[in-house]
């Protein structure tokens, strides 16, 4: 399970927004619980697609930087990534998946695809793709 604040929900769908008609994609920093099984987010990082494509995302390297430094001063640990699909469904494709660099990160995608941004996390384990929870409290 990932659990975040209203703030940073509304942060990620922003950014996402902003970035269309590119994908968008941002980091997350948070703690795990000592299973690592579920995780709570302490602050949305958004960052550059230095890809600038519609259709793929990288994050910038100076952002990834600025997001770990800041992290670590913190306490935190970056848990994961977030990134939007501007006309699919919001579940991982195949380029993520190959992409994804860690396997106990969270792997948020903001879908911009339908009238209302939907928001899906999972987790991507040795290809193996598995949907978690993402509760958001006061979030209707």
């Amino acid at each position: 399970m990932l659990e975040m604040a209203r703030e940073f929900h509304t942060e990620m769908v922003a950014h996402a927004l902003r970035g269309f008609p590119l994908e968008a994609c941002g980091l997350l920093a948070g703690s795990t619980s000592s299973d690592g099984t579920s995780a709570v987010v302490h602050r949305f990082y958004p960052c550059e697609n230095a890809a600038a494509s519609a259709k793929l995302y990288t994050v910038a390297p100076r952002d990834h930087l600025r997001a770990d430094r800041d992290a670590e001063s913190n306490g935190w640990q970056i848990i994961g990534v977030v990134h939007s699909h501007t006309h699919t469904d919001a579940y991982p494709s195949p380029t993520d998946v190959a992409q994804a660099p860690d396997p106990g990160w969270h792997y948020v995608i903001v879908s911009l695809r339908d009238d209302e941004p939907s928001v899906r996390s999972y987790r991507i384990v040795d290809g193996g793709i598995t949907e978690e929870p993402v509760e958001v409290p006061g979030l209707d």
